[in-house]
């Protein structure tokens, strides 16, 4: 990224790198529930979901205290590509080896049966839940610095939300515990939806740190919530239903930040945008409540 100025090669690298995230959460989290499924252990899903709140709320601080030694955008992406290259190996080295004699949870010749109603409505909520939280997590950054009263916030907001997504989980698991995993989806969605408002009607630093809070509190858990879902309602396809899951989110990516980009041209500011994205929330939610 930090080699060109040109669009299509920012398009082409943003989309490489999409694509590796799409398949490190697919990979990870096949690797890891299924193992922890195997040990009888599957509350401890929350340590492997927290990792997302701490990287982010790593990079911010890294980000924070690399432009204050006034790195230039190029020389954040270089530094960023380097720890990253120094996580690669320490994650290279965790991963455990296959168990011998141990069964493949998806042969080949497994397909995924014809989708339930239930299945097909979670799937379809969680492509609106990544059009809702991906436009307030690419614009938030932007809407603390073009409004001056919100400013001080900017070096925090996304430190905010790391730290609030890496317990989060363990959070979710409880509620999940108290009402089941399709309501607590459902109560998440509708308290992001309530953070990703906040986010344009904040006046405050402390409003808008509070946004952050619902966004880090709750995305995470809907991420996870609905992946561990869909596991439990395609039981001998859980990675293909995985990977549906993952390509449903990643359309509602592509298509909020490119919704959001023409709004905020058309009407200059996010707030339309970010009304739409709680909408679509509320939506995910009233899908997956029942």
């Amino acid at each position: 990224m930090a080699l060109t100025t040109a669009l299509t090669a920012f398009a082409l690298l943003r989309f490489a790198g999409g694509m590796a995230s799409a398949f490190v959460l697919v990979f990870s989290s096949t690797l890891i529930l299924d193992r922890l499924s195997e040990a009888g252990r599957p509350g401890l899903s929350a340590f492997h979901f927290a990792g997302v709140g701490c990287g982010i709320a790593f990079s911010a601080i890294a980000i924070a205290v690399f432009a204050a030694q006034d790195f230039g955008w190029q020389r954040l992406w270089i530094a960023s590509g380097a720890i990253t290259m120094l996580c690669l190996g320490f994650a290279a080295w965790l991963v455990p080896a296959d168990t011998p004699g141990r069964a493949d949870a998806a042969p080949e010749h497994v397909r995924m049966r014809r989708p339930s109603a239930q299945l097909i409505r979670l799937i379809a909520a969680y492509g609106l839940f990544g059009f809702g939280y991906v436009i307030t997590a690419n614009f938030i950054s932007v809407i603390v610095r073009n409004t001056p009263a919100l400013n001080l916030a900017e070096p925090y907001v996304w430190l905010v939300v790391g730290l609030a997504a890496a317990p989060s989980i363990y959070v979710w698991n409880k509620v999940v515990t108290a009402i089941g995993a399709p309501r607590a989806f459902a109560v998440a969605c509708v308290l992001e939806a309530g953070g990703v408002a906040l986010s344009v009607l904040a006046s405050t630093p402390a409003a808008v740190l509070a946004a952050a809070v619902f966004l880090g509190g709750t995305f995470m858990g809907i991420t996870a919530l609905g992946l561990m879902e869909a596991r439990k309602l395609s039981p001998g396809a859980e990675r293909q239903t995985v990977a549906v899951m993952t390509a449903s989110f990643g359309v509602g990516q592509v298509i909020g930040p490119s919704v959001a980009g023409l709004l905020g041209e058309a009407t200059g500011n996010f707030e339309t945008a970010s009304f739409t994205a709680a909408a679509a929330l509320l939506v995910s939610a009233a899908l997956v409540w029942r």
